[in-house]
C-alpha cells in the first residue's frame, strides 16, 4: 500500500497563495452582501481563519472560499436587519472612495455602482446571495446550492426572481465619464455660490435626494422629491449648518465622479450623483460617521 503525499500547511505558503489569489473575490462578495467596506474586510480576515483551519485537501479553494464568506456574510446579515430596523432615516451603503483617473481599487469600485448596491439592497439576503454568486461572480447554481445547502432547483428559482427585480430596478444611468465629471463640478459651484436657477437647471426636475445621518449628524430622515425642494434643502444646509474649515475633493465614488467634503481635520460626508441627459437625477449624501471610518481626511485626490 503505498503512502499518501504529504497534504501542504494549512498556514504555509500554499495555502497563503491560494487565499491571496481569490482575496478581491472574497472582498466583493462580503461588500455586495453586507453594502460596509469595514464588515467585508473583516469577513476577508474570518475567512482566512476558518481557510488556515481546514487540514483536508480542498480541491477547489475558490468555490470553498466563496462558500464560507457567502455564509459568514448571511449570518451578518441575520444581527445587522435588527439593527437597520432601529435605523434613523435612510439607510445607505458605505462607498468605496478612490481617485479620479487611477488605477487603485478603480476595477473593483466600478464593477459594483452605488446605484446597484442600493438595488442590491432591496433584496432579500438569500436573494443577494444567489444574485452576487450568479451573476457578478459566475458561479453555477449547482455550485450555490451546495454552499448554501438548498437545492438547485431551490437556488435556481431564487435566482431568477432575484435578476428579475434586480433588471426592474437597474439603475439607467450611462452618462460618459467626463459628463459625470463636468455636471458634478457645475452643480458644485453652484451650490458653493448660493446660485439657486443654475442648481434647478442642473437638477432633474424628478430628482430624490438622500441623506444618512444614522441619528448621529443631521440629516433629513425622509427622502426629498423634486428640484425645487431638493436645492433648497441644500442651500438651506449650507446657509444654517456651516462646516468648520470645510474642503471638497473630487474622487471617484464606486467608480462614479462623486465629492469628498472634509471638515475640522475629519471626513465629514460623501455626495453620489446619478446622472441622466446631462442632469442629476439622484443624489445621495453619506454623513453618519460610522460610515466614514476607513476614509482619511483629505481624500485620494487634491482638492476640487
Amino acid at each position: 500500500m503505498s503512502e499518501e503525499a504529504p497534504q501542504p500547511d494549512p498556514a504555509g505558503p500554499d495555502r497563503l497563495a491560494a487565499f491571496e489569489e481569490h482575496r478581491r473575490m472574497l472582498f466583493g462578495i462580503a461588500y455586495r452582501m453586507l453594502g460596509s467596506v469595514a464588515d467585508a474586510e473583516d469577513l476577508v480576515q474570518d475567512s482566512w481563519l476558518r481557510w488556515s483551519q481546514v487540514t483536508t485537501r480542498v480541491d477547489n479553494p475558490g468555490a470553498f472560499l466563496a462558500r464560507t464568506v457567502t455564509n459568514l456574510a448571511l449570518n451578518r446579515l441575520g444581527s445587522a436587519a435588527v439593527r437597520r430596523e432601529a435605523y434613523v432615516g435612510p439607510w445607505l451603503p458605505e462607498p468605496l472612495v478612490t481617485a479620479p483617473d487611477t488605477a487603485e481599487e478603480v476595477e473593483m469600485a466600478e464593477s459594483v455602482s452605488y446605484a446597484m448596491m442600493v438595488v442590491l439592497e432591496s433584496l432579500s439576503p438569500l436573494e443577494r446571495a444567489v444574485f452576487v454568486l450568479k451573476e457578478v461572480f459566475g458561479f453555477s447554481y449547482p455550485e450555490i446550492g451546495e454552499a448554501l445547502e438548498r437545492s438547485e432547483a431551490s437556488v435556481r428559482q431564487v435566482g431568477h426572481r432575484a435578476k428579475s427585480h434586480v433588471q426592474a430596478r437597474r439603475p439607467r444611468f450611462d452618462a460618459p465619464a467626463e459628463v459625470r465629471r463636468q455636471v458634478t463640478n457645475e452643480f458644485l459651484a453652484a451650490c458653493l455660490g448660493g446660485d439657486l436657477n443654475r442648481m434647478l437647471e442642473l437638477l432633474a426636475p424628478s430628482v430624490t435626494a438622500w441623506s444618512d445621518g444614522g441619528g448621529r449628524v443631521k440629516a433629513a430622515i425622509r427622502p426629498i422629491e423634486g428640484a425645487d425642494k431638493v436645492a433648497r434643502f441644500l442651500l438651506g444646509v449650507l446657509a444654517n449648518d456651516p462646516l468648520e474649515d470645510p474642503r471638497v475633493y473630487e474622487v471617484d465614488v464606486n467608480g462614479r465622479p462623486g465629492l469628498l467634503i472634509d471638515a475640522a481635520g475629519r471626513v465629514d460626508s460623501v455626495v453620489v450623483l446619478e446622472i441622466e441627459d446631462g442632469r442629476i437625477d439622484e443624489l445621495r449624501i453619506l454623513r453618519n460617521p460610522d460610515k466614514l471610518t476607513h476614509l482619511r481626511p483629505g481624500g485620494p485626490a487634491g482638492p476640487a
